[in-house]
């Protein structure tokens, strides 16, 4: 009889729509039910998306859950994709990224009796949380250690998507690597204006090796998967670049100066547990520094590359963020 549950459940994810090959599907014993959309990034990423699954995996591994994924090829796959989920009435569905909020918001709306949570985005509904970070925190920290490290005094900025949240990375990162070095130029560029900036990495290595032609020596990145492209350049040209979203530092090690951490994987483990514990609560979830929801990495990959004094620079630079001594600008805020 379990052969045939299990084998009835495989038919039916294959079913959803959109999904086809690119539906995961993990069987544990238990009641809740947990669905994840990514966005067309894949959860592979080694980034934002890989972030968001690490936090479900551990989830599966933590509690009695039964989990499914979906990675949608193209941004039209995204609503049926969720749909499916509210229709077989999954306890708590997940969409990774801000372009899924207008969707979640329908779907939501649909099934008021459903959890919902949204990376990124913000919706006004009692059924879904908002799981919302401090990305410019966490740049100030990572620009501060770019100012200090420049051996040209020209850094660079590779954004993915041009709009409001990426400006947030770029703001923050340009305030702290003005705060370390004041005679510091900042280089910035994104790689384009609808989804496909997030999955392009050839056109991330082509902006990156041309601002490292205009002398800089160190870049930050925040462009999905095209991020890859601005770790290759840095690699060619013997330069730094700066990871994001995970800890990217083992992607070429002594290459990467060090990783913008943004913990969206503690985000959506604690909707899970939360929704486990009879504890969600919609509404916006704020992670920033104080909670130790953004900061920077520093691991035996790029230890090397960060001087003691920096780092003792940084930590009480992080330290007065918290206690509202420094004020980082929030470009989104400022919209």
């Amino acid at each position: 009889m379990k052969n045939i549950t299990i084998t009835l459940l495989l038919v039916a994810a294959l079913s959803l729509p959109g999904c086809g090959r690119d539906v995961a599907y993990l069987e544990v014993d238990g009641q809740i039910r947990v669905g994840i959309v990514f966005d067309i990034g894949g959860k592979d990423d080694k980034s934002f998306n890989a972030a968001a699954w690490e936090g479900v995996k551990r989830a599966a591994q933590d509690f009695p859950i039964k989990l499914r994924d979906v990675e949608p090829g193209d941004p039209t796959s995204i609503e049926p994709s969720m749909r499916a989920f509210a229709e077989r009435g999954y306890d708590l569905i997940i969409g990774v990224g801000f372009a899924q909020a207008p969707i979640m918001q329908d779907v939501a709306h649909d099934y008021p009796n459903l959890k919902f949570a949204i990376i990124d985005g913000v919706i006004d509904l009692e059924n879904v949380a908002s799981l919302i970070f401090k990305e410019h925190e966490g740049s100030f920290l990572v620009g501060m250690i770019a100012g200090r490290v420049t051996k040209t005094n020209r850094i660079g900025f590779v954004g993915g998507m041009d709009i409001p949240l990426i400006h947030k990375f770029e703001k923050g990162y340009e305030e702290g690597a003005r705060f370390a070095n004041p005679r510091v130029q900042i280089f910035d560029n994104y790689v384009g204006v609808n989804d496909a900036a997030w999955n392009n990495p050839g056109k991330g290595k082509e902006l990156a090796k041309a601002q490292i032609e205009r002398g800089a020596d160190v870049i930050f990145q925040a462009a999905g998967n095209s991020g890859l492209g601005v770790f290759d350049a840095a690699e060619e040209t013997n330069n730094l670049a700066i990871g994001v979203d995970s800890n990217q530092n083992w992607v070429k090690p002594g290459f990467i100066l060090t990783s913008m951490i943004k913990r969206v994987d503690v985000a959506v483990y604690n909707a899970v547990k939360e929704t486990i514990d009879g504890r969600f609560k919609g509404g916006i979830h704020l992670f920033g520094l104080e909670n130790d929801g953004v900061g920077y990495s520093l691991d035996e990959h790029n230890r090397n590359l960060i001087p003691i004094s920096v780092i003792d620079e940084i930590e009480r630079a992080k330290k007065e963020i918290i206690a509202g001594h420094i004020k980082v600008t929030d470009a989104m805020a400022e919209k």
